[in-house]
């Protein structure tokens, strides 16, 4: 018996890969070669049903398909009883879908440009935008309407007729009323019949991401005040090369020979080198809490991501060394065994505001305590932390969170409570700060420079 080997190889045109595949010799090797090609045809068949489909399903109106059941039941029922009524409510009904179908017919000749007058907005405030469309093509457009997504809304912009190598602008109005980011467009372009029984979407390219920033106040540099004392205080560290002086020890090998004490060495008769306590740096952490049950409302935890905001991009244009730290979902499967926090970017304020636009609130995630112990692990030769976190939070989980963080690390702990009068407290190194609105927070940081 001869012996045969099937093989196919595929290859793929976007990413340029190749599968080959070999099914055997002989008999068998023809049978599976036979069903993987049977396989593949119904795949693609699949794909191209689930198509029409999806196709059909987007073309055809609620009223379209009516229209459909009235025509099928109408003429099965009239023709099969009889019922002249339900002929004629039939077939009106069939000549209504059949006259509407040449309003799908070919693709609008339209150029759309879709552009906005800014991509990063701070929240509360509004961007103007303008839709241009022009008709590219040698045909008169006829009335049809666009589509354009706007985050969860929808705006409708009608269009007249339109001749050849006319064009025409319609102003719009994004409101950019809370934090977040907003996908404006893909402007599409609907073509439906005056009914409303069938309708025909095409979409141009142009989307544009709209960035809402957290709403910021100036606050007091992190050179003055709870941070001045921090820059440049020794530690209990002891290096070979720093600013405060520490002592005398005998010369090791790898020691900088720069660093030699000749006075102590001519004195001893042995090599003596200076050794020196390592002064703090301002590394500073801002860890912001986003569990759901730590914030009375919605409100509440945009008063927080704004005051995580204020201290962090002040401490940027310090040009200290930051890490901004939030808390992140954790599956409840897991959320016994796994542990999570989400890093934003501290390069620049604007990249740093930009990473505070998606952040939101997670019913499933650690608790302060746990995100903090977990962002001080994450941390190196951190000096000052500042937590910020709702109303709900307690002193005494204000205390667990702190003590996650290194002995020699002063905290700062933000409570956000619009039911509040702004305070200043102070619990050993930890001092709690309590804000009812944004404006506090300058005011409350001013008064610790002050005392």
């Amino acid at each position: 018996m001869e012996s045969t080997e099937s093989r196919s190889t595929r290859t793929t045109a976007q990413t340029g890969t190749r599968t080959r595949a070999v099914y055997g010799t002989g008999r068998e090797g023809a049978v599976v070669g036979a069903v993987v090609t049977t396989l593949r045809i119904w795949q693609a068949v699949r794909r191209r049903l689930a198509a029409a489909a999806h196709l059909v399903a987007a073309t055809v109106t609620p009223a379209g398909w009516l229209a459909l059941a009235a025509a099928t039941v109408g003429l099965g029922l009239g023709v099969g009883f009889g019922w002249v009524e339900w002929i004629v409510a039939g077939l009106a009904a069939l000549v209504l879908l059949v006259l509407a179908l040449p309003f799908l017919l070919g693709r609008p000749a339209y150029a759309v440009d879709l552009g906005i007058t800014a991509q990063r907005v701070v929240a509360g405030s509004e961007v103007k935008g303008a839709v241009r469309v022009a008709n590219i093509g040698r045909r008169t457009a006829l009335p049809g309407r666009l589509e354009l997504p706007v985050g969860t809304g929808l705006v409708e912009l009608a269009l007249p007729l339109l001749r050849p190598g006319r064009d025409l602008a319609r102003d719009l109005v994004v409101p950019a009323i809370r934090r977040g980011i907003i996908t404006v467009g893909p402007v599409t372009a609907v073509r439906a019949d005056p009914v409303g029984l069938l309708r025909r979407e095409i979409a141009f390219d142009d989307v544009h991401d709209l960035y809402v920033h957290p709403r910021t106040v100036p606050v007091p540099s992190t050179s003055v005040g709870l941070v001045r004392d921090l820059e440049g205080a020794p530690t209990r560290h002891l290096v070979d090369s720093d600013v405060s002086f520490h002592a005398i020890r005998p010369y090791a090998p790898g020691d900088s020979r720069r660093q030699i004490h000749w006075k102590s060495t001519a004195k001893t008769g042995d090599l003596m080198v200076r050794q020196y306590e390592e002064s703090r740096r301002s590394r500073i952490a801002v860890v912001l809490s986003c569990a759901a049950d730590e914030y009375a409302d919605a409100d509440e935890f945009e008063l927080a991501v704004s005051a995580a905001a204020s201290i962090a991009v002040q401490a940027i244009r310090d040009g200290r060394d930051l890490d901004v730290m939030a808390s992140a979902e954790v599956p409840e499967l897991v959320r016994s065994r796994m542990r999570a926090i989400r890093t934003l970017p501290t390069t620049t304020p604007r990249a740093l505001l930009d990473g505070f636009c998606p952040v939101e609130t997670a019913e499933s995630t650690m608790p302060l305590a746990e995100v903090c112990r977990l962002a001080a692990e994450s941390t190196d030769q951190l000096s000052l932390a500042v937590v910020v976190a709702g109303s709900p939070v307690g002193l005494r989980t204000l205390r667990q969170a702190a003590l996650a963080f290194p002995i020699d690390a002063a905290v700062i702990a933000v409570v956000c409570d619009q039911t509040a009068q702004p305070r200043l407290r102070q619990f050993g190194s930890m001092a709690v700060l309590t804000v009812g609105v944004l404006g506090d927070l300058t005011q409350l940081l001013v008064r610790g420079a002050q005392s």
